[in-house]
């Protein structure tokens, strides 16, 4: 009789939680059972570590096996669990040793004992190292990513023999290092260029604005105005991730299991756009193991929703919460998980059902009842929790027929790094990054205490004609103080808040 223990991790949410990998190998009729909550690709994991073992030229023990997944109370999922229990059966069976004390196993094997890929490992080497492990072992094509945690040392793990050989001492893998471990800047957006966008300068300016500032956007237009192909644009104004956002977004692509092969570290600020058909689930996270949905995918990038009014009203109205408190909370039966979901929200809607009313060339053919219940899809609560509202109108034809092209991205990208830095300068000591993060406490010490007297009666006005509702009433303010620091004003003038209101725009026809 014998008995190992190997140490693997299981995530919860977007966090690691650290698993023992209990082996006893008893004397008895040939069995192999696993214990301890796991799932049925855990379950499977039995057929897939006796063929590994057996087919990387080791006999695997014709004994009573059993497996303990420790905490018990905590759900295994997925089949990292492949490379710890076998590892852990080699060494219960003396056909390896080694101290793995401090060592972490990750990885699926296949029948031929190759290591595969594993969802999640970016988080789960953070968790490592805060459990004081020091060596963790992932699958090759992870190690790149597994290695973005400084201070623990990564083993590439090639095959389950390479792994029993290291142990033992006569044939070591060496430890993985990157080049470089924080992202050297965003790559050139691949989308539209701004420069190519004929006409629309005032949306131009509405979205810079928003860009500067973190700030939600609705664009209003008819068809084939650019609203889709402005919203495109956006992402490559938008100022290069920071080495802890970058990290951030990683972590919740690797635990979706959409970090690319070849992107260990993502440095693009993300760009999602769902169609309208998308799901509850989809949209928010879910699921019977909760995965971060489509906002939380968005995270420190733009969150693009195209033909607003079309997505059903279950899924705009669950957008209230994570707009107003930047992440969303999914609770389930057995435990409740957050995931974050700081996102600029663009939306782009027609403002009728033929997307022609209000338009000066072509005549719209809905009645103002028709007109009224399609703007009314979307619900006031839902519009107050936006910023800038800007009309997109048709594109004249010497604009489009011209030669002359606008700003390029770049242009446009430096200013608003600019207004950025201004406000990662005020926001020092504290984890916001942008002005539409400013909680009512910010918004009093920076803009209403820096509000020139001039602009006092403008805001005054603004409350009383708009009907403003206290958050829109802040939201004009953070907007304002945004305009303020990309004119490198340390005071919010009237032109500042002129500005500012006059995007606070109302649908209702």
């Amino acid at each position: 009789m014998a008995l190992a223990k190997v140490h693997s991790c299981a995530i919860v949410g977007l966090d690691g939680e650290l698993v023992d990998v209990e082996i006893d190998i008893a004397r008895g009729m040939p069995a192999f059972s696993i214990v301890g909550l796991p799932d049925a690709a855990v379950q499977e994991a039995k057929d897939r570590v006796r063929s590994a073992i057996q087919n990387s030229g080791f006999p695997f023990p014709r004994s009573r096996i059993t497996v303990n997944l420790a905490p018990a109370d905590l759900r295994k999922e997925g089949p990292a669990y492949d490379l710890p229990i076998a590892v852990g059966i080699l060494i219960a069976s003396q056909q390896g040793f080694g101290d793995v004390g401090k060592t972490v196993f990750l990885g699926e094997l296949a029948l031929d004992g190759r290591v595969r890929h594993a969802q999640g490992v970016l988080p789960m080497v953070g968790l490592a190292k805060e459990h004081g492990i020091e060596t963790v072992c992932v699958p090759e094509a992870d190690a790149d990513e597994a290695a973005l945690i400084d201070g623990v040392q990564i083993l590439p793990v090639p095959t389950l023999k390479r792994m029993m050989e290291h142990l033992s001492g006569t044939n070591d893998i060496p430890q993985f290092h990157r080049n470089g471990s924080a992202p050297e800047g965003a790559r050139l957006w691949e989308g539209t260029d701004f420069g190519e966008v004929r006409g629309q300068e005032h949306v131009k300016r509405a979205l810079e604005v928003a860009a500067a500032g973190g700030h939600n956007v609705l664009m209003v237009g008819p068809p084939g105005a650019g609203k889709t192909l402005l919203a495109r644009a956006l992402p490559g104004i938008l100022p290069d991730m920071t080495s802890e956002e970058a990290l951030g977004v990683t972590k919740i692509y690797s635990v979706s299991g959409l970090l690319p092969s070849d992107t260990p570290l993502i440095t693009q600020r993300p760009f999602r756009a769902p169609h309208h058909t998308i799901s509850h689930a989809g949209l928010v996270g879910g699921g019977r193991r909760p995965r971060p949905g489509e906002i939380s995918l968005s995270h420190r990038g733009v969150l693009f929703l195209d033909e607003l009014p079309e997505f059903s009203q279950q899924v705009l109205e669950v957008l209230r919460q994570p707009v107003e408190d930047r992440v969303v909370t999914i609770a389930r039966a057995q435990s409740t998980v957050t995931f974050p979901a700081n996102f600029m929200l663009v939306a782009a809607m027609n403002p009728c059902p033929c997307g022609f009313y209000g338009d000066p060339t072509k005549e719209c053919t809905c009645s103002e009842a028709t007109v009224s219940r399609y703007q009314k899809r979307i619900s006031g609560p839902l519009l107050d929790r936006i910023d800038i509202f800007v009309e997109v109108p048709r594109v004249d034809y010497e604009k489009l027929a011209g030669t002359a092209t606008g700003e390029t991205s770049a242009v446009v990208r430096e200013r608003v790094s600019r207004g950025r830095a201004v406000q990662q300068r005020r926001f020092a000591d504290s984890p916001m990054i942008c002005n539409a993060e400013m909680t009512p406490t910010e918004v009093r010490k920076y803009c209403q205490a820096l509000l020139d007297e001039q602009a006092q009666p403008l805001l005054k006005l603004a409350m009383t004609q708009l009907s403003l509702s206290a958050r829109a009433f802040h939201r004009v303010l953070k907007l304002a103080r945004t305009i303020a620091d990309m004119a490198g004003a340390e005071r919010i003038g009237s032109p500042h808040l002129a500005e500012a209101v006059q995007y606070r725009q109302r649908l209702r026809a």
